[in-house]
C-alpha cells in the first residue's frame, strides 16, 4: 500500500508522527491495515497491535494489557478499536508511537461510528440502563476530529478510496545540541551524556540537589518530554553515590522508563547487581518501588523518594511522603495519567508549606517526538487532555448570591467545545482520578448528570452525578447472592457487604466528583451546589444523595454539614489513594429514609467491634471524623455489672481490660453523639487509641506522648469517669 509508505516517510523527515485511519469492518480493516504495514519499512519486531489476539503477525496486547505498554517506543502501534473504542486506551497507547512512527486506527465507518455500540458502550450501560441508552456524542466528536487535523489519513478498507488527506510535508528535525553537565555538578558526567535534549539535562541538574537532606524538587511536563527519564538518570547516580532511593507511581508499569534509564546509568558506571530492584555492584546505594499506599509509610527509611506521575496521586498520600528526607516529584501537564495544573492547585500549598526547600523545573522540547507533533495536537483535542477551567478573572466575582445552576446534557456538552473544555477541565484540576474515559462518561453514559454553577457564563463549579437503584427483585437478590453490580456503589455496598436486601429498591443520585474553581473556594460555591442538586433530585422523586470518598477530618466535616451523615467505614485502605473509604447518605423521601435510618442505626452497632479488629491502626483523626459524622445515637446497653466495672475503673478500683466492654461503648457513644465536649485534644486522642480502637497501654501512650504507661492509665480513668457522668445517670 503505497499511501502507508509515503506517510511513513513523511513522518521519518519530520521526526514527527502520523495516524492512519482504515475504516470498514473488522476483518476488511486488519487485511488493509496488515498490507499497508507490509509496505513500509517498519518490521513486525517494531510493531504491536492491540485489539483480538492473533490477528496481526507481530507482537499483539489485548486491551486490558496495555499498560504495560507504558514508558516503552513502537515505531508502529494499530489499535483496532471494533469490538471496543476505550478513551483511557487511546490516551495511553498514543504515547508509545515514536517520532517518525505511524499510529494506526482500525474503526467501522465514519459515518456509522458513533451509532454503533461496542464493548465500550457496554460498560457505560450500567443497571438498571441498556446499551440503547448510551448516547453517541464522544464518538461523534473523535470523527470530527479525525476528519479535521492534519497528519491524518482516513481510508476506506474495501475500495482503498483515501476518505480525508491530512498529508504534509512538515521541515526535517533539527538536531539538538550536545548538553553539557554543569561545572559544579557532582553527578556523573554519564548521567549528562545520557540526556538527549537541554531541558531534559537542566533536570537531571535540579535533581542533583536531592543529595542534600531537606530538598524537594518539581518536574513538570507534557508527555513525551523525558522527565521520568530525567528522574531515573538521578536515580541511578544517587544509588551509585550510597543513596536508597524508593520509587513510587500508580503503577509499576508507569515508572517503567525510571528504571530503564537508571538501570542504563548504573551498567555504564559499573554494573547492576540486583535485579528485583537496582543496586550497584559496589557501594550500599539502591533504587526499589513501592506502591503508593506502602511507600507511604516510607518502609526501610529511605534517603531519597521519587513520585512518578505525582499528579495521579491524592494529596494526602503525597503529604505523608513529605516526611522523606528529600523528594522529586514528577507530574505530567496534560494527559491521561492526570493533570499538572491539578497537582498544583491541590498540593502545592501544601509543599511550600514543608520543612523542605523546594526548586522546580520543567521540560518543554519534546524527546520522542518533533516539535509541533500533529498526532499530540490532535489527541489534545480529541480526549480533551488540555481542557483548563476558566481563567480566574472570570469567575472571581463569584457568590453563592451571583451565580447561575444548570444541569447539562451529554448533547449540550458536546456541541459546545469552550463549555465542555471549561466543565472537563475544572474536573481535572480538582480531582486526582479524572482521566478521558470520564470525558466519554459525562457526554454519554445514561445514569451520569452533569451540574453546573454559572458566573457570567462561565463554569464556577461543577458536579457529576450517578443515578443508583431501582433494582427489580430478581436483580437485588443476585446482587445478594454475591453478584456485583456496576455502576451502583450505593446499593452494591449496602446489599454485598452490609446484607441488606432491600437497599437496591431506592433510587438515588451518588456523587461522584464535585469541584469548585480555584479562584473562588471557601466562598460557599459547593454548598450552594448540593443545595441546587439536591432541588432537582427531590424533584425528579429520588430517595436520597449519596458519596463515598477518601476520608479526611476536613473533607467529613464538609459533607456532614450538607446534610450528610455516615453509614459506612471500610475496614481496608484503598491500594491507589491509601485511604479508608466512608460511605454518606442523605435522606430526601420517606424510603430514603428509612434506608439511612436503618443503616445508621447498623453501623452504630457494629462499628465498635469492627474498629477494634480491622482498624485498630487506622489514624485516629479518621476514625472520629467517620464517627462524629453518623447520625444516629449508640445505644448503651450496659447491664449494672458493667456499669459498676465502668465507674470502678475511673476510681482506679477496677482493670480496664477486665471488662472493657462499658468503657469502650461509653467512649464509642460519645464520639459518635457528644452531649458536650470536655476533653482536650490529647484525651481526645486517647479516648479513641485506647476506649475505641482498643490499643495497648503501651502503644496509646507512646502515640499520645504519655511520660508513662501509669500516667496514660490515670488519664483514661478521668475519661471514663466524665463519660459515666455524662451518659449514666442514676443507674451508674
Amino acid at each position: 500500500m503505497e499511501l502507508a509508505a509515503r506517510l511513513r516517510a513523511q513522518a521519518r523527515r519530520s521526526d514527527q508522527r502520523r495516524l492512519l485511519v482504515v475504516t470498514g469492518e473488522a476483518e476488511s480493516c486488519r487485511e488493509r491495515a496488515r498490507a499497508a504495514l507490509d509496505a513500509t519499512d517498519v518490521g513486525p519486531g517494531e510493531t504491536t497491535y492491540v485489539g483480538p489476539a492473533g490477528e496481526f503477525h507481530c507482537e499483539s496486547v489485548a486491551r486490558h494489557e496495555a499498560d504495560r505498554l507504558l514508558g516503552q517506543s513502537r515505531e508502529a502501534v494499530v489499535i483496532d478499536c471494533h469490538e471496543r473504542c476505550e478513551p483511557n486506551t487511546l490516551g495511553k497507547l498514543l504515547g508509545v508511537v515514536s517520532g517518525g512512527g505511524l499510529l494506526v486506527l482500525l474503526a467501522p465507518p465514519l459515518a456509522e461510528w458513533p451509532d454503533r455500540r461496542d464493548g465500550f458502550d457496554r460498560s457505560l450501560a450500567v443497571p438498571p440502563f441498556e446499551v440503547d441508552a448510551v448516547g453517541s456524542t464522544f464518538r461523534t466528536r473523535l470523527v470530527e476530529t479525525l476528519r479535521e487535523h492534519r497528519g491524518i489519513v482516513v481510508v476506506d478498507a474495501d475500495t482503498g478510496e483515501i476518505e480525508v488527506d491530512g498529508r504534509f510535508e512538515a521541515p526535517p528535525r533539527l538536531p539538538d545540541p550536545t548538553p553539557t553537565p554543569p561545572d559544579d555538578s557532582q553527578f556523573p558526567r554519564a548521567a549528562f551524556a545520557a540526556c538527549r535534549t537541554a531541558d531534559q539535562a537542566a533536570a537531571v541538574s535540579a535533581l542533583e540537589s536531592l543529595r542534600e537532606p531537606g530538598t524537594a524538587v518539581v518536574v513538570e511536563s507534557n508527555r513525551g518530554r523525558g522527565k521520568s527519564s530525567a528522574a531515573g538518570l538521578a536515580a541511578g547516580a544517587l544509588a551509585h553515590d550510597g543513596t536508597d532511593v524508593l520509587v513510587t507511581a500508580p503503577t509499576r508499569q508507569s515508572a517503567g522508563a525510571l528504571f530503564d534509564r537508571a538501570e542504563e546509568l548504573l551498567d555504564t558506571l559499573g554494573g547492576v547487581s540486583d535485579a528485583a530492584d537496582l543496586s550497584p555492584s559496589t557501594g550500599s546505594g539502591r533504587i526499589r518501588y513501592e506502591r503508593p499506599a506502602a511507600a507511604a509509610d516510607l518502609p526501610g527509611s529511605p534517603g531519597v523518594v521519587f513520585v512518578d506521575e505525582a499528579a495521579a496521586l491524592p494529596v494526602r498520600l503525597l503529604e505523608s511522603l513529605l516526611e522523606a528526607p528529600s523528594v522529586a516529584f514528577t507530574t505530567t501537564i496534560h494527559g491521561y495519567e492526570g493533570a499538572g495544573r491539578g497537582f498544583s492547585i491541590r498540593f502545592r500549598d501544601r509543599l511550600a508549606d514543608s520543612d523542605h526547600d523546594v526548586s522546580e523545573c520543567s521540560l518543554a522540547k519534546p524527546i520522542r517526538y518533533a516539535p509541533a507533533d500533529p498526532i499530540e495536537v490532535w489527541s489534545f483535542r480529541a480526549l480533551a487532555l488540555d481542557a483548563a477551567p476558566a481563567a480566574d478573572q472570570l469567575v472571581d466575582a463569584a457568590t453563592p448570591e451571583s451565580v447561575r445552576y444548570r444541569r447539562l446534557s451529554g448533547a449540550e456538552l458536546g456541541a459546545d467545545e469552550h463549555l465542555l473544555r471549561e466543565v472537563f477541565g475544572l474536573l481535572v484540576a480538582a480531582h486526582y482520578r479524572t482521566d478521558p474515559n470520564d470525558l466519554a462518561r459525562l457526554l454519554d453514559a445514561p445514569n451520569v448528570s452533569v451540574h453546573c454553577l454559572f458566573e457570567d457564563g462561565h463554569v464556577a463549579a461543577v458536579a457529576l452525578c450517578a443515578r443508583e437503584g431501582g433494582f427489580s427483585a430478581e436483580l437485588r437478590e443476585r446482587v445478594h447472592d454475591g453478584e456485583r453490580v456496576r455502576g451502583n456503589l450505593v446499593p452494591d455496598v449496602l446489599t454485598s457487604q452490609l446484607r441488606d436486601r432491600r437497599a437496591g429498591e431506592p433510587v438515588g443520585w451518588r456523587v461522584m466528583r464535585i469541584a469548585t474553581h480555584e479562584a473562588v473556594r471557601s466562598r460557599g460555591l459547593g454548598s450552594a451546589l448540593l443545595d441546587h442538586v439536591r432541588a432537582a433530585a427531590r424533584a425528579a422523586d429520588l430517595d436520597y444523595l449519596g458519596v463515598s470518598y477518601g476520608v479526611t477530618p476536613g473533607l467529613a466535616g464538609v459533607w456532614a454539614d450538607n446534610g450528610f451523615g455516615t453509614v459506612h467505614l471500610s475496614t481496608t485502605r484503598n491500594d491507589r489513594s491509601g485511604e479508608h473509604s466512608v460511605l454518606m447518605l442523605d435522606p430526601l423521601s420517606p424510603a430514603g429514609e428509612a434506608l439511612f435510618d436503618r443503616h445508621s442505626e447498623w453501623f452504630c452497632r457494629r462499628a465498635p467491634a469492627a474498629i477494634r479488629e480491622s482498624l485498630s491502626d487506622a489514624d485516629p483523626a479518621v476514625v472520629r471524623a467517620a464517627c462524629r459524622t453518623a447520625r444516629a445515637t449508640p445505644a448503651l446497653d450496659l447491664s449494672d455489672a458493667e456499669w459498676r466495672h465502668a465507674a470502678d475503673t475511673a476510681t482506679g478500683r477496677a482493670i480496664f481490660e477486665t471488662a472493657p466492654r462499658g468503657p469502650q461503648r461509653l467512649c464509642f457513644r460519645h464520639l459518635v453523639d457528644p452531649t458536650e465536649e470536655p476533653f482536650d485534644a490529647d484525651q481526645r486522642e486517647l479516648l479513641v487509641r485506647k476506649g475505641v480502637q482498643g490499643q495497648s497501654w503501651e502503644r496509646a501512650s507512646e502515640a499520645v506522648g504519655f511520660h508513662s504507661e501509669a500516667s496514660c492509665k490515670r488519664t483514661m480513668g478521668e475519661i471514663i469517669g466524665r463519660l459515666v457522668d455524662l451518659y449514666g445517670e442514676d443507674r451508674a
